[in-house]
């Protein structure tokens, strides 16, 4: 804690001398989850070196974490005391900082919430440079509630401390085949509601294949004969692929459900090879190299998520990508996946439940539009959607502001970490106001920080004309410069090297 403490006296230092002279600036952290053009600015308060796990605590079940953690260095230190966070981001390099100033919620999240309440108490330095203690009971539950989701455009968190819970060796996972959306939408209402169920989510694969996967965590050995089932190796398979291929039409009759016994750490992070689906997009970008096992495993260091954020922003092709998070209602999920569909023809689809929360919040909450018949009181579904848009900067613009628009439309909203175009009215609009939030600000010193608004907006016009420089613009050598870039950074030896992989028993 010494090294830790005299880190944030630091900070705070440069902080207050920064806001007595008023003068703007940026935090740098080291990495980034989020798809938004990167802000310049003259002065950055580097806080990078806030990334240890400082105790785990066995008897009270915490983990005392800095905000630059990873989700796999987190389940790393907590798994030898037999123990995980309730919500585990899905990509390993996901911060602990990150996933509460931002907005985290996972297949868990059904049952334990965003990724902020299973958090007991953060420390923060204030706009001022004042260090605080910010807890969800205390005297600044009102700083806690409204700075989780603000993007840290209330204060920076420099210490959480997480919750944990009893951790098992395997989950026992199921896979239940679907044939249409209305069937998929109604199959993870039902698989939220079992007891049984730890973890839900589904993949939309097109509107008449779908897969709800379920799972529960067991100390249970797979049968004689079975094999346990593993993620993280080179030949391994991505996990979308393998759970369509267990659900594949002659697999057998739709609502049969097949069974893998995974690893914990390797359910958690199931998703990293390949980035869910979004690492197929590369081998569209290069043509010349097949969507293959063999070429899969080939370029398996570049198609972790580390690296592929690396190679995206490296590239340009983030202005481009479509990467947007929406939380619908139950009810108009299905309308608005038959909007995608038409529009911007974008499959595979994610499907997570999620426990709502109410404003005011920055986190994503729902409504229902007027003359939809309500069924879910205390859920809503947020549906990923992630594929290429279209080439042309204006166009793609347009696509995203008409995304924006039917989301609202049909009662939901978008997460914060992608491309947001809402003009300034409108966006306040969708929170109830900016009241709440400017009072907050008032009372903990915080005026003089950007406010959430101004951190996610990216300018329409600005962007709609933005010009890539012509070497980006050149397939693949705009590719190419990404993989150099993402080389550079030596991510490819985090999972080389990950200690949460499955060794055996």
């Amino acid at each position: 804690m010494e090294r830790h403490t005299a880190a944030v006296s630091k900070i705070a230092s440069t902080v207050r001398s920064l806001f007595a002279a008023r003068e703007p600036y940026r935090i740098f952290h080291g990495s980034t989850n989020s798809t938004r053009p990167r802000p310049s600015s003259s002065r950055t308060v580097d806080i990078s070196m806030l990334r240890n796990v400082l105790s785990v605590d066995p008897a009270r079940r915490v983990a005392l974490v800095e905000p630059n953690v990873p989700m796999d260095k987190l389940v790393e230190a907590t798994l030898p005391h037999g123990l995980v966070p309730p919500v585990v981001m899905e990509f390993p390099g996901i911060t602990a900082g990150g996933g509460f100033a931002g907005t985290a919620g996972e297949s868990s999240s059904f049952r334990h919430g965003y990724f902020d309440e299973t958090v007991n108490r953060v420390e923060m330095v204030m706009a001022d440079g004042e260090v605080v203690d910010v807890t969800p009971d205390g005297e600044r539950a009102d700083l806690f509630r409204g700075a989780a989701g603000a993007v840290g455009t209330l204060g920076m968190t420099t210490l959480l401390e997480v919750r944990l819970m009893e951790a098992r060796k395997f989950v026992k996972t199921r896979y239940r085949r679907t044939t249409s959306v209305a069937e998929a939408v109604e199959a993870v209402r039902e698989e939220v509601r079992k007891g049984e169920n730890d973890y839900v989510d589904g993949i939309l694969f097109s509107k008449d294949h779908g897969v709800v996967v379920t799972g529960q965590l067991t100390d249970e050995m797979p049968s004689a004969g079975e094999k346990v089932q593993t993620f993280s190796g080179p030949w391994d398979p991505w996990f979308y692929l393998h759970a369509k291929e267990k659900t594949a039409p002659e697999k057998g009759e739709a609502g049969t459900a097949p069974v893998d016994y995974v690893p914990l750490a390797e359910y958690l992070f199931r998703y990293d090879r390949g980035g869910f689906w979004v690492g197929a997009a590369a081998f569209q970008y290069f043509k010349f190299v097949p969507f293959t096992k063999f070429f899969r495993w080939f370029l398996d260091d570049f198609l972790h998520t580390r690296m592929m954020y690396r190679a995206l922003h490296g590239s340009g092709e983030s202005a481009r990508f479509v990467v947007q998070d929406i939380a619908m209602p139950f009810e108009t999920t299905e309308r608005f996946v038959d909007y995608t569909s038409s529009e911007l023809d974008i499959w595979p689809l994610w499907l997570c439940p999620l426990k709502k929360r109410g404003p005011p919040t920055f986190h994503p909450f729902t409504t229902l539009p007027e003359g939809v018949e309500k069924k879910e009181e205390d859920m809503m579904l947020n549906v990923g959607v992630w594929g290429w848009g279209p080439s042309d900067s204006a166009e793609f613009v347009k696509k995203n502001r008409e995304l924006e628009n039917k989301v609202r439309e049909l009662g939901g909203m978008k997460w914060l970490y992608a491309h947001t175009y809402y003009p300034q009215d409108e966006f306040w609009s969708m929170y109830g106001g900016r009241g709440w939030y400017d009072r907050l600000r008032e009372k903990y010193n915080a005026k003089t920080l950007p406010t959430v608004w101004d951190k996610v907006h990216v300018d329409p016009n600005v962007a709609g004309k933005k010009k890539r420089h012509w070497l980006k613009k050149q397939p693949p050598l705009g590719g190419f410069y990404g993989i150099y870039k993402s080389i550079q950074s030596k991510d490819y030896m985090k999972h080389r090297r990950a200690l949460w992989k499955w060794k055996g028993e």
